[in-house]
């Protein structure tokens, strides 16, 4: 039991939908938070409004409650429980501790006797108001930068009198730097003086003094009852000073800090973590360090809940940080806790890492048209991929193989850039690529000195950079005839790609991969065990290397794979890998749920994803975890050393579902779904075929592979015409034309972005309702798991429409036609496991817009709102372990679902907000409604009307 016996019933506040600067990395904590809190018989009761994550699973909770967040629907929990002894608010990112602010604020914990464990409300206060914050650091002697708090633009103007420029504009109480901006100049000061009052809820901001060009580091730590403080990680920005934590390139440990001034930092931050109250729980504190020999301190922040940062910590070091700090927040102590990953060791034993990581983020400005691409003090990615290597290089290419950008990591691919005054334009005007540029501007034979003057990234990191250049270039002076083993295994244990060796030789990856097989150069896997090797792990998390071959005294030649193989039928799921725009959370609920399901049908199950925010890569989800990109050679090299039964590719998204065409070329079993199938659905031209054979309506088409073939067709199908290209995710490259010459520049536009791609072009359903099904088959059967209708009209990305369970409009003529093309499409394409297919509906005739049979978007959120796991149904269905007919479906919805799509358009602004056939919502909340009388509903369909004007 806990050390505090009082604690029986605990709530636990989400982070709500996924927005930038507060992603799923919440939903990761909060989802380890509630398993801690069971596992000491705690009764849970949590409210989350996003019904994507696997958090809001019935089952990870006593109770769940798909409420709005806000303290209406506290009180209405508060009142169905009154045995809740206390709240957990430090899990559910900014949200959460917004809300718990105003709660107290209104005395809602007092009235309700509710206590407040893992943080306390004078931390958060503390800590959120910059001026309260700058004070108490001044009292404790930390460092800070020059800075002021105002509220009021006049205010402003004197501090800015004062400290000169460049400044630093900080809004109090935002997420993901809202509000924050650098102010260069007098001019630019207004407006985004004006821009923080606003962001602030409070209307206050920090005006610092820049500190540009110094470097940035980031401590996590833990703190118990009894004031052990532990130091889990220490994070080193590679980006100075000037760019959002979320949107840097960063690394652990820490590569370019003296050992004494990270002695130094270390005690900063345990003062610190002490000094803002008497509470136990995990904190994030950030530090700027002067590039000099100096190595000056400052105090930029601290956050008294687990960070974004908290995630990546926990998957870097195998410490499950949100785990540790609920079960401070109950009583325990940490030296009465057990390490999870060595289970002999204590949880106050400091990880040590004997690897590197490095994290890049994802971002999507092509949903954004019109966005400002430079990075700053506003965080701006979606999403974000980690590399875990033996060096820094092969970390920094595992992790830029993971971002599915069309790179195959850093240069030789033929993509960099070539133009001078280009590189170092994207030097001084960091965006989504430099990571690229800084190799590209290496490649040119700029400077490292320049490159470092610009840029002002320390010099280590820039020479390995370097250090990558210079094999490239000696490889290239080979072919892979006369290429030695020496240089070849030094390639890959620096983390190039076959593809990249392949191109640096000119020759084909598939050669360079029998080559290293010949020369036994192969992957081997390593435990991340939290203690370099010196205790034996219990947990099987891995990353993989190469290593160079070890002869022991009797001539044995081998080399050391801790991953051990065993002889248990084995299903491999592939995950979806980095969060972006299309893409999201939602397919990590889904592997989730893969995963268990494969695991009660007796299957060992392996994980293979990149994506630290994730449930899917915990390390005690999957049987084994392999933290390695979802990228070809990576999987492949897992497949041959595991030797599965099969590789589930349908609910990885479309990153997985990309790779099933390798896996059919190489005789890998896919579960469920065949390639053949999965290709014929995403080939339009020849989906179209299939309806026609079947007689299902669809609109007009052709297909297109020029400009000249798409004017030609739109002389037959009649505008506006919709172009879609194949095989792409959240409606990229999708668009309503409505004549010739915006046809035209369109399909230029798509087919230099994504060459040899086959387009559709529909004629376009003016003023069509839409709607949606997802299915279940297994090859005779279908079950529809729901029929949703969109408020929006058709043309609106299904990802960014409102969209109820069950339609509220749709007469009984259209609900029968939608099940019979439903049942037959899932049937003609042999769909084993899930189907979802799209409709416009027209003068009650039933058009077919696309089918995907796969896990959808929406899976989720259908399985959310009728309490039934259709996604472990499915999983079943797959290995042929059950038939649709075997299930007993039970679905329960009293009144309407609503599935609310939630922008970030804030982070952007100057952007076209204007919806369209391409997604740009972040994430969604879902909303019940007893009746169409509802006043939310009412407001949502009144909206309708704006697009449906001509």
């Amino acid at each position: 039991m806990p050390k505090n016996h009082d604690l029986k019933n605990v709530l636990l506040i989400g982070s709500g939908p996924i927005v930038i600067g507060q992603a799923c990395e919440f939903d990761y904590s909060g989802s380890q938070s509630l398993r801690s809190l069971r596992e000491d018989g705690i009764k849970t009761i949590l409210i989350n409004s996003n019904p994507a994550t696997i958090m809001t699973d019935p089952t990870m909770a006593d109770h769940v409650y798909l409420k709005p967040l806000t303290t209406k629907s506290i009180i209405e929990i508060l009142k169905l429980h009154p045995e809740i002894d206390a709240v957990l608010p430090t899990m559910g990112g900014q949200t959460a501790l917004n809300l718990c602010i105003e709660a107290d604020e209104k005395g809602i914990w007092k009235d309700f006797d509710v206590k407040l464990i893992g943080v306390d409300i004078d931390a958060i206060n503390i800590t959120e108001d910059r001026e309260e914050f700058r004070k108490l650091m001044q009292k404790i002697d930390i460092p800070v930068a020059p800075s002021k708090t105002v509220t009021s633009y006049l205010e402003g103007k004197e501090v800015a009198q004062e400290f000169g420029f460049p400044l630093v504009i900080r809004a109090s109480f935002t997420l993901g730097g809202t509000g924050a901006s650098f102010v260069h100049t007098e001019d630019q000061f207004e407006k985004l003086l004006h821009r923080g009052l606003e962001a602030s809820p409070i209307h206050e901001v920090l005006i610092d003094k820049a500190l540009l060009g110094w470097k940035e580091y980031e401590l996590e730590l833990l703190r118990d009852a009894n004031d052990n403080v532990t130091i889990i990680c220490s994070i080193e920005n590679m980006d100075p000073m000037g760019i959002h934590t979320g949107d840097s390139i960063t690394v652990a440990p820490a590569m370019t800090l003296s050992d004494k001034t990270y002695q130094r930092m270390r005690d900063m931050a345990i003062k610190m973590m002490r000094s803002i109250g008497d509470f136990a729980g995990g904190c994030n504190v950030q530090f700027a360090v002067s590039p000099d020999e100096n190595e000056d301190i400052i105090a930029i922040e601290i956050n008294p809940r687990v960070s974004r940062s908290s995630a990546l910590a926990s998957k870097a070091t195998g410490y499950p940080i949100a785990k540790i700090a609920t079960k401070l927040a109950i009583g325990y102590h940490l030296d009465e806790l057990e390490n999870q990953i060595t289970k002999t060791t204590s949880a106050y034993f400091e990880p040590t890492l004997d690897y590197v990581i490095v994290k890049i983020p994802r971002w999507n400005f092509d949903k954004f048209e019109g966005s400002d691409r430079t990075l700053g003090l506003q965080m701006k990615a979606v999403g974000e991929v980690m590399g875990i290597g033996r060096s820094f290089q092969e970390a920094l290419h595992k992790a830029t193989q993971s971002l599915e950008i069309k790179r195959n990591g850093l240069g030789a691919d033929g993509k960099g850039y070539k133009d001078y005054n280009q590189i170092l334009e994207k030097l001084e005007f960091a965006s989504w690529d430099r990571v690229f540029v800084i190799y590209d501007a290496i490649q040119m034979g700029i400077p490292l000195s320049r490159i470092h003057e610009i840029t002002k990234i320390d010099m280590w990191f820039l020479k390995q950079y370097e250090e990558l250049h210079f094999l490239e270039k000696e490889i290239e002076k080979f072919t892979i005839e006369t290429l030695q083993k020496p240089l070849l295994l030094e390639a890959k244990q620096k983390g190039f790609a076959d593809r990249q060796i392949a191109h640096m030789l000119n020759c084909l990856e598939s050669e360079v991969y029998n080559k290293r097989s010949n020369l036994n150069i192969n992957r081997v896997y390593k435990l991340v065990d939290t203690c370099a090797a010196e205790f034996e792990a219990q947990t099987p998390y891995y990353y993989s290397t190469f290593e160079a071959e070890i002869e022991t005294a009797d001539g044995e030649i081998y080399v050391e794979n801790e991953s051990e193989v065993s002889d248990k039928k084995k299903i491999i799921v592939l995950g979806s890998g980095p969060n972006r725009i299309g893409q999201g959370i939602e397919f990590d609920y889904c592997c989730v749920h893969g995963v268990l399901a494969a695991s009660e049908c007796g299957y060992e199950t392996i994980m293979i994803n990149c994506n630290p925010e994730t449930v899917s890569t915990d390390f005690d989800i999957a049987d084994k975890l392999y933290f390695e990109p979802v990228f070809w050679e990576h999987i492949y090299d897992i497949i041959r050393h595991e030797k599965p039964d099969g590789v589930i590719v349908q609910l990885g998204g479309q990153t997985a579902l990309k790779l099933a065409e390798k896996l059919d070329r190489y005789g890998i079993n896919i579960i469920g779904t065949s390639y053949e199938s999965l290709d014929l659905a995403e080939d339009r031209g020849s989906f179209s075929t299939l309806l026609k054979e079947n007689n299902i309506p669809y609109p007009e088409f052709g297909v297109a592979e020029t400009a000249d073939q798409a004017l030609k067709l739109s002389d037959e199908l009649d505008f506006p015409i919709l172009v879609r290209p194949s095989y792409v995710l959240g409606g990229q490259g999708m668009k309503i034309v409505i004549n010739k010459k915006e046809l035209e520049a369109h399909v230029v536009d798509l087919l230099s972005k994504i060459p040899n791609n086959k387009l559709l072009l529909d004629h376009y359903l003016d003023g069509a309702i839409e709607a949606e099904a997802d299915a279940i088959c297994d090859g005779e059967d279908v079950y529809i798991i729901g029929i949703m209708e969109h408020i929006e009209p058709c043309g609106i990305h299904s990802g960014d429409s409102n969209a109820t369970l069950p339609p509220f409009n749709l007469g009984n003529l259209v609900i029968e036609q939608i099940k019979d093309h439903t049942r037959k499409i899932a049937l003609a394409l042999n769909t084993v496991g899930l189907i979802n297919i799209q409709f416009a509906v027209k003068n009650d005739e039933v058009f077919i817009i696309e089918a995907n049979p796969r896990a959808s978007r929406t899976v989720p959120f259908i399985a959310k709102a009728y309490g039934e796991p259709y996604v472990n149904f499915a999983t079943k269905v797959m290995l042929g372990h059950a038939k649709v007919k075997d299930f007993d479906f039970n679905p329960q919805l009293e009144g309407y679902a609503i599935k609310q799509p939630v922008f970030s358009f804030d982070k952007f602004h100057n952007v076209n907000k204007q919806l369209g056939p391409e997604m740009k919502s972040t994430g969604e909340s879902i909303l019940f409604i007893d009746s169409l009388r509802d006043d939310d509903f009412y407001n949502l369909y009144a909206k309708r009307r704006m697009y449906l004007s001509k």
